[in-house]
């Protein structure tokens, strides 16, 4: 996600922050320790206040940490890749291939809001608890006030809403009943569409009626929206590109670079004849080593060009999305992310024999379509 940093591992996966997360946990500390502990337990001096709403805000980002990592940790139990966990906003975002698995799909989903009821059925139990005991009164709110975050964090994940957690089950339930993957996506993203539009919906009847916590709201339904929309022109292009292989797609011969070659040869001898904004490099042996940016060569300092080889401020081939001409097109796809870039290297032999751009697909599809115009 663009704005985060690394910041550490989680059960083995990167774990990035968004610079939203600061934020987020000042208006939590905010609202806990000026708004909801004075009235809850009237009589403490304003650093009690403060100090237990910063502990309480970070104990729900905690929560929300468990609530990533228990996607994560169920998608590797079910050998399905996890690239990163990212807090946000929001809450977080797991990113991972696709489960291949309707059973896969739906352990993954649920194990987010299981954390997160049962994280407040402690927490709240915890409150309830301690709210006899004397001087406990402060811990006891604070706990209360997490329990109720994380039930209400459960429950409304579980919401029939892509890109929530309950969308996701519906997801897993309808390719469980049709054994169609692209049907069950297509529905439900439209779910996820018409309930991000009630949710806005109800977001500025409630701004109207005088409630400024409305617009909250309307942004929630506004990114489910446009998540379930980009979520639904995926499901349909699979769909349309289904049993085709990525030989199929692939353009070729590629203009490739040598990585050996210092930053500043590259650009002299590949780069300024180059109609492309990346070019995959080939090591001595001839086999791909990745792919490097004409922007990330233009950002290097020109003191350190004649030194420098291309292969250093290239992105490595591990980090690449690499397909072989016989795979399904569809899984190659899953591959691609922000990371990777809009490309695929077809590798056969570990030779680079073609590549798959946009343009290769939106041909493909064109073609396609030709076809079954003809057919028909």
């Amino acid at each position: 996600m663009n704005g985060s940093v690394r910041v550490g591992h989680v059960v083995g996966v990167p774990l990035r922050m968004h610079w939203s997360v600061p934020l987020l946990v000042g208006l939590f500390a905010y609202g806990l320790g000026r708004q909801g502990l004075p009235v809850w337990t009237p009589g403490r001096s304003d650093t009690v206040y403060a100090v237990a709403g910063v502990v309480g805000a970070a104990l729900l980002m905690g929560s929300l940490l468990l609530h990533e990592t228990a996607h994560a940790a169920t998608a590797l139990r079910k050998k399905i890749s996890v690239q990163d966990v990212t807090l946000w906003a929001l809450g977080g975002t797991t990113r991972m291939g696709r489960p291949q698995t309707a059973a896969a799909a739906f352990a993954v989903a649920v194990s987010g809001p299981l954390i997160s009821l049962v994280i407040g059925g402690i927490a709240l139990g915890a409150g309830i608890g301690l709210h006899g005991l004397s001087g406990w009164a402060v811990p006891s709110v604070v706990l209360a006030w997490l329990g109720w975050a994380n039930l209400f964090l459960g429950v409304f994940n579980l919401l029939p809403a892509v890109p929530l957690d309950g969308g996701r089950v519906v997801q897993a339930v309808l390719w469980w009943r049709t054994g169609d993957r692209e049907r069950a996506d297509l529905a439900a993203s439209r779910g996820g569409q018409i309930m991000g539009l009630l949710l806005v919906a109800a977001g500025w009847i409630s701004v109207l009626r005088g409630t400024p916590g409305g617009l909250w709201i309307v942004f929630i339904g506004l990114f489910i929206m446009v998540v379930a929309g980009a979520e639904r022109r995926r499901a349909a292009l699979h769909r349309s590109l289904r049993g085709l292989r990525v030989g199929e797609a692939m353009s070729g011969p590629v203009a490739t670079g040598a990585d050996w070659l210092t930053v500043q040869r590259f650009i002299d001898e590949v780069a300024v004849h180059s109609a492309y904004s990346a070019l995959p490099l080939l090591d001595f042996e001839g086999r791909p080593s990745g792919v490097v940016q004409l922007r990330r060569l233009a950002s290097v300092p020109a003191a350190d060009r004649e030194t420098l080889r291309v292969r250093e401020v290239a992105i490595p081939l591990s980090q690449c999305a690499v397909a072989a001409p016989d795979d399904l097109l569809t899984e190659a796809l899953d591959k691609l992310s922000l990371r990777t870039g809009p490309r695929i290297l077809v590798v056969d032999a570990g030779h680079l024999v073609g590549i798959v751009t946009g343009k290769d697909i939106g041909r493909l599809m064109q073609r396609e379509t030709l076809g079954g115009k003809e057919n028909a």
